[in-house]
């Protein structure tokens, strides 16, 4: 009798054990088929893409949206434990600062790093564009002659004394602006350009890039510097008074004689901590197929950051135009010097 009890006892135990056994495996198994991504764009900017992979590949997509500093800082304190495979953020600057920040690792699928230009991924492959957006100089239609523009570095001649609005310093893409300066005509140089920059400002700077759009068709100001995308989105918007705003500007491509526009990027980003690396270099993938882009570019009136994909026809409105080929890691290097340069100049 003792002897049965035993047998049974050990043959409970011996099933409990494979019960235990097997539970990792099937949620391993199960692990292999999601990714996890952490979004500093909007939700309705990413998730129809996130969508259209799971329904071709059957990998289910788990996204987190936040503010980009916000979840830099998430992935920072989770360290090896975050759940993030990948890391979808606006603005070299901010790809810098996570790759600094140590939580990211190389993507070396040749094929996904060969379907990007060069200069629109970093250096160290530790991250790659999505798509691009051009900061460029927009104009009052009914009072400045395009002709009257031609450079940044142009924005400080006198004859724009008091006309020009801009965002405030802390602004990421203004900081990236001024870093692409230093790295093309060093810091002196461009100090000196913020410093007479600022005496042109027709207010202090305040509010986002449409209120600069809004500010220009008011009468506030007669040129701004703002990112082309946001043009796009008052055009094409349900408000009437951000659209009528938006009909009264030109957009103005500066530098074409030189460099060319300063462009940057929204991009996406390997976590180090990722456990499904596997479809997370599929979702790359997929991000950077020609549908995908396309359909960025109608959204969200953005550049396709791979090259022969069809523009939206807002963006055929506006013409072709020369862009900088500075490599974008660039942008993060010098942001801290961009950002000492600015408060120097009393850029606030």
């Amino acid at each position: 009798m003792l002897q049965s009890l035993i047998k049974k006892a050990q043959g409970s135990l011996f099933t409990l054990l494979l019960l235990s056994l097997a539970i990792p495996i099937n949620y391993a198994q199960a692990s292999e088929q999601e990714v996890n991504v952490y979004s500093a764009r909007k939700e309705q900017l990413i998730k129809p893409l996130l969508d259209e992979f799971s329904r071709d590949t059957g990998i289910k997509v788990n996204l987190i949206t936040s503010k980009a500093d916000a979840l830099l800082q998430r992935l920072q304190s989770e360290g090896a434990l975050s759940p993030a495979d990948l890391l979808v953020t606006v603005d070299a600057g901010r790809l810098y600062r996570a790759k600094q920040a140590g939580v990211l690792q190389p993507i070396n699928d040749e094929n996904i790093l060969n379907s990007v230009p060069k200069h629109l991924r970093d250096r160290d492959n530790d991250w790659i564009g999505l798509t691009t957006r051009a900061r460029v100089i927009v104009y009052a239609k009914d009072r400045v002659d395009p002709q009257e523009l031609s450079t940044y570095e142009a924005l400080t001649d006198k004859k724009w004394h008091k006309r020009l609005c801009i965002r405030s310093s802390n602004n990421i893409y203004n900081q990236s602006l001024v870093a692409s300066m230093i790295a093309q005509q060093g810091e002196q140089a461009t100090q000196q350009w913020a410093d007479a920059l600022v005496k042109n400002f027709a207010r202090k700077p305040k509010g986002g890039d449409r209120d600069q759009v809004m500010a220009v068709a008011a009468g506030q100001c007669d040129i701004a510097v703002i990112n082309t995308y946001y043009l796009g989105k008052m055009l094409s918007g349900l408000d009437e008074g951000q659209k009528q705003a938006a009909e009264k500007v030109a957009i103005f491509w500066p530098n074409q004689q030189g460099r060319g526009a300063h462009v940057n990027v929204s991009g996406i980003a390997l976590t180090k901590a990722s456990k499904n690396k596997e479809n997370a270099l599929k979702l790359i993938e997929f991000m950077l197929s020609e549908p995908a882009q396309a359909w960025y570019a109608e959204t969200n009136n953005e550049y396709p950051a791979v090259e022969d994909v069809e523009w939206s026809p807002t963006l055929k409105n506006w013409g072709e135009f020369k862009s900088d080929a500075l490599n974008l890691t660039e942008l993060g290097i010098y942001n801290a010097q961009a950002v000492k340069i600015m408060d120097r100049a009393g850029w606030r």
